[in-house]
This record gives C-alpha cells, structure tokens and sequence, in this order.
C-alpha cells in the first residue's frame, strides 16, 4: 500500500515566510550619515521601495536602528547570520503586523487536546547522520506569502509535496491557494492550523496543483473547478511527541516534517543563514 502520512511537530506561534532577498553593506557604510543615506538609497533601489517624501526620513531612521540591531548580532557568537533584505525599513511590530498576524489561537494546539496519532518512525534504530531533504529532491523552490497570513497553508503543502516526492518519485508543487480559498476549518489569510488542513485534504481526495491553482496572496471564493483534479492525497498525519528531539530527529530522518515556530523576535525578521 502507498501510504502517504505527514509528520506535524508544533512548538510555538506559526510564522512562515520566505528568507527575503539580501542586500550587502561594509563597515565604511557604518561610518557617516552621509553614508548610511546612500545605503538607504541603494537599499530602495535594489528592493524597488517607493517611499514617499514626507515618509523617507521616518523610515531611513527604522531603517538605521535594523542596521545597527544586525551589524551587532553579526559580530556576536551565534549560529547564524542576519542580512539587510526587503523587510529592512519596517519596525518589527510592522513586520509582524503584516507577516504574522493570525486570528488563530494557536495555543490549543501547543497545550490543549490533540490527536493521539502514534509514531511510525519510534522503532527506528539506525538513523544517517545528517539529511538535507532539499539535495534528496523532495522540496519544492522558495515561495512568497506575501502579505497573507497563509503560513500554515504552506507548512501543510511542503510536507505534503515532500512525502509525495518520496513515495511516487515525483516532485509536484501543490496549491497553497486552494487551502486558504476552500478549506473553511482554517481563516485564509487571517492564520490556521496545519492540523485542520491535513484532515481537509484527506476529506476532499486530495490537492490540485500549483499550476492548476495559483497562489494570489489574498483570500477569494473557492473554485470548485480547480479542486475537481487533485493530484495527490494523503492517508493521514502524526503528531511529534511534545518536547522529545529523539523523536523529532527519527521523523525528520525519513521525510520533511511541517512545523509551526516562533518567529516574532527581531531576529528572524532579518535572519539570512546558519553559521556554523
């Protein structure tokens, strides 16, 4: 039997997005106003950034106060890098304003009653010592959001295209859209849970493909045209077990696993890659 089940491991407030495109600075740009003007400057051109005249000044100072925050975290002893990119002139209240707001109480989901789903993978014994399901071919190209808060839309379709990837062979990009259009369990663009999505997929027979239903950053009327051809479908999901690595570690070994993190720190606004 094809049996096609998502892993879900929840730990905090839901936020996806893509890593936003970066834009480079030097330490002579750090040196004079003057300069860090023409950062700004180069830093609108670069993202296509229209501000208005009266706004500029009010955003060149957000804008050198985020320079300073990942100037400083850059130089300090962790793990991973920050970058100027395209959220560079917005405060983060802003930034999560427009990129994570949910109407969602996701807290049910972290310490209420959830679904007794077992584990597939707990009598795994013998596990690689890393995996990278991205060079495995099993993950589908960086996607936008927008100003949507479709996060848990695109949560439930990455792990969805990557066990399909695994079990067919085939690597479909699948739509995001029709779960912010059509499944009402969840709220569009106003949030959702992963959990709710996997079941909606299941009932419905399965998920039709980006080409078929495109994504639009926006919530609209479902278009039951487009959902008459899925392409695939699963049998189910599992829950993690809370607050066991072992078993987060054992599922990711054997497919890519939806996630919901916390990302309302200043950090991850600006966060660029690892730095090991």
């Amino acid at each position: 039997m094809d049996t096609r089940k998502v892993i879900l491991a929840v730990f905090s407030v839901v936020l996806v997005f893509r890593l936003a495109d970066s834009f480079d600075y030097t330490e002579e740009d750090l040196a004079s106003e003057e300069r860090l003007r023409d950062l700004y400057e180069r830093w609108r051109s670069h993202h296509t950034v229209s501000r208005s005249l009266a706004e500029k000044q009010e955003r060149f100072n957000v804008f050198k106060e985020n320079l300073k925050h990942i100037h400083k975290v850059n130089h300090k002893d962790r793990p991973y890098k920050l970058k100027l990119n395209s959220f560079a002139d917005m405060t983060n209240h802003e930034f999560l304003q427009h990129y994570g707001g949910s109407k969602v109480s996701h807290y049910r989901v972290l310490r209420g009653q959830r679904q007794g789903t077992g584990s597939m993978h707990e009598d795994t014994s013998k596990l690689p010592s890393s995996v990278d399901w991205r060079k495995n071919g099993a993950v589908t190209g960086i996607k936008d959001q927008g100003k949507c808060g479709s996060c848990w839309a695109f949560s439930t379709v990455a792990a969805v295209e990557g066990i399909n990837k695994i079990k067919t062979g085939e690597l479909i990009s699948l739509s995001e859209q029709e779960l912010v259009d059509c499944d009402s369990d969840n709220h569009g663009c106003n949030g959702g849970l992963m959990e709710d999505a996997f079941n909606f997929i299941k009932q419905i027979g399965g998920l039709t493909s980006e080409n078929t239903y495109p994504y639009r950053a926006k919530e609209e009327p479902c278009d039951s045209n487009k959902m008459n051809s899925p392409v695939v479908n699963i049998d189910g999901y599992e829950m993690v077990p809370e607050n066991d690595e072992n078993a987060l570690m054992k599922a990711v070994a054997n497919q890519p696993v939806a996630i919901a993190m916390d990302a309302g720190g200043k950090d991850l606004q600006f966060y660029s890659e690892a730095s090991f």
